[in-house]
């Protein structure tokens, strides 16, 4: 059942997403303050699509949310946190923090 609701929420979110994007002005920059240390990962700033690129990552992602590849095209530019609202329970505040504990442990 969760599969489902999450299939549904992030399918919202890949419709949702273009629209936001279009929202700030084309010559904005994004903001310096918000990106990570070099290197780590976080659930909060990371977009999906550059956790994907690192193989540990995305095994660990994938271990935590096997439903969750069939997706990555469609949110590769959101956060985990982004996702997460939209995720029906899927994803909850829990599973972020577990997460991001099992991030931290990467190189």
């Amino acid at each position: 059942m969760k599969t489902i609701a999450l299939a549904a929420a992030l399918a919202v979110a890949a419709v949702a997403a273009p629209a936001f994007a279009q929202d700030a002005p084309k010559d904005a920059a994004p903001a310096a303050a918000a990106a990570p240390a070099e290197g780590k990962i976080s659930v909060d700033t990371t977009p999906i699509g550059d956790i994907i690129k690192n193989p540990d990552a995305k095994a660990t992602l994938e271990k935590a949310l096997p439903e969750i590849p069939q997706f990555y095209d469609q949110i590769a530019t959101m956060t985990l946190a982004q996702v997460a609202p939209m995720s029906q329970g899927a994803l909850d505040d829990a599973k972020l923090k577990a997460l991001q504990a099992e991030f931290d442990k990467l190189k």
